[in-house]
C-alpha cells in the first residue's frame, strides 16, 4: 500500500485509509466478529490508517479499534480519534434503538466540549477505550455552524480563546501526539482554523468528491502552500456514489435522502461511467487521491467484503479520456486535478 506524508508531521499514512464509523453500529449493528475480522482483512491488506471518535457508537467504534491495532503490529499502525465530545453514563440509554445515528450497546450519553480541559479529558478517555498509551493524532470534531447553528461562536470561543487549541498544541509539543488538526463536513470552518494555529491536517468530510470540488479548491491551495495536508472521509457521499441513482436502495447524499438535482447529477456521472466501462464508485475513491493535498481517503468500511470491494475499486484503471469526458460534460470541475493511474495504490 502506497502512503503519503501527513502534514509536517512523520506520519505516513496509507493513501487507502480506514473509516471507523461503521464499527461504532452507524445505522445498523455489526457484530463483534465482522468488526474483528473486517479489522484483520484490512491490516493484512496493507491499510495503516486508522480513524475513530468517541461519537462512534459512544466509544464502541475506538475499542473495537484499539482491540485490532493492540493485536497487530503497532509500529505499523497510526490511529487517529478526535475531541470535543465527553461521554457520561446514562443509565437511562435505550441501548436497542437508533441513538445519534448508530444502534450501539454502550450506555453513554454526550456533551461537546472544545475546552483546554475538555480536549485534555477527551484524549485521555480515548486512550482507555482504545486500550492504547498514545494516540498518533487528535481532530477536532464537528466544530462548526453547520454542527451547532446558534451555538457556533460559543464553541469556537472554545477552541481559540477557552484553551482548546493550546490543548492540542500542548498534546503534540510534549510527544503525546504526532499530529493535530480538524474532523469536520465544512470548509469555512477549515479556513478559519489557518488563522488560529499550525494543523498538520483536515479530515473534510463530503466535500471534495465526485459530486462537489469547485468549493473546496481554494482550501486545497492554501494548504499545500503551507503544507496542511486534506484526509478525504466520506469519499460516496455517504452512499449515493456506491449504490448509483439508478439503484432500488439509492443511497443518501450527506446522511439524508438525495434531492432531485443530485440524483439527476449521479444519473448523468452514472452514464459516462458505463461508456468507459468505469465502476462508479471506483470513480468516486480515486478522484481525492488526485490532488496534491489529499495524503488518504478513508471510506467507512463495515465487513471484509468492503474492504476487499475498496482495494479493487481503487485500483481499477481509469483512463485520462474517461475523467476528461466528465469535465466537458460539466460534471467534473475544470480545475480538478484527474488520477494518472500508472501505479498501482496497493493490494491484498
Amino acid at each position: 500500500m502506497l502512503t503519503r506524508r501527513l502534514g509536517a508531521s512523520d506520519l505516513h499514512v496509507s493513501v487507502l485509509g480506514f473509516g471507523g464509523a461503521p464499527l461504532g453500529n452507524l445505522y445498523k449493528p455489526v457484530s463483534d466478529k465482522d468488526a474483528r475480522d473486517t479489522l484483520t482483512a484490512a491490516l493484512n491488506c496493507g491499510l495503516n490508517f486508522f480513524d475513530t471518535a468517541p461519537h462512534y457508537g459512544a466509544g464502541l467504534s475506538e475499542r473495537r479499534i484499539g482491540d485490532a491495532v493492540r493485536g497487530a503490529d503497532i509500529k505499523n499502525c497510526i490511529v487517529s480519534t478526535k475531541v470535543g465530545r465527553l461521554l457520561y453514563p446514562d443509565s437511562d440509554a435505550d441501548v436497542k434503538t437508533l441513538r445519534h445515528g448508530f444502534m450501539t450497546p454502550m450506555a453513554f450519553e454526550q456533551r461537546y466540549d472544545y475546552s483546554y480541559d475538555g480536549i485534555m479529558r477527551s484524549w485521555e478517555d480515548s486512550l482507555m477505550r482504545l486500550g492504547l498509551a498514545s494516540v498518533d493524532m487528535l481532530l477536532v470534531h464537528d466544530i462548526g455552524f453547520d454542527t451547532h447553528h446558534e451555538l457556533h461562536e460559543d464553541r469556537w470561543t472554545e477552541l481559540t480563546v477557552g484553551g482548546g487549541y493550546l490543548a492540542l498544541e500542548k498534546l503534540r509539543t510534549g510527544g503525546q501526539v504526532r499530529a493535530i488538526g480538524l474532523g469536520v463536513n465544512e470548509i469555512k470552518v477549515c479556513e478559519a482554523a489557518l488563522g488560529v494555529g499550525q494543523f498538520d491536517c483536515f479530515l473534510l468530510g463530503g466535500r471534495y468528491t465526485l459530486l462537489e470540488q469547485e468549493d473546496a479548491l481554494a482550501l486545497f491551495s492554501r494548504c499545500s502552500a503551507i503544507g496542511t495536508s486534506i484526509i478525504a472521509g466520506s469519499p460516496f457521499n455517504s452512499g449515493i456514489l456506491i449504490t448509483g441513482a439508478a439503484s432500488p436502495q439509492t443511497g443518501n447524499y450527506n446522511y439524508v435522502p438525495a434531492t432531485a438535482e443530485i440524483v439527476k447529477r449521479v444519473r448523468a456521472i452514472e452514464t459516462v461511467c458505463r461508456d468507459f466501462d468505469v465502476p462508479l464508485a471506483a470513480a468516486a475513491l480515486q478522484l481525492p487521491l488526485a490532488h496534491n493535498a489529499v495524503a488518504s481517503v478513508i471510506p467507512g468500511l463495515s465487513s471484509v467484503a468492503s474492504v476487499n470491494q475498496a482495494l479493487s475499486w481503487i485500483n481499477t484503471r481509469t483512463p485520462a479520456e474517461f475523467w476528461n469526458v466528465l469535465k466537458e460534460s460539466d460534471l467534473l470541475a475544470a480545475e480538478a486535478p484527474i488520477p494518472l493511474f500508472e501505479d498501482r495504490h496497493g493490494s491484498c
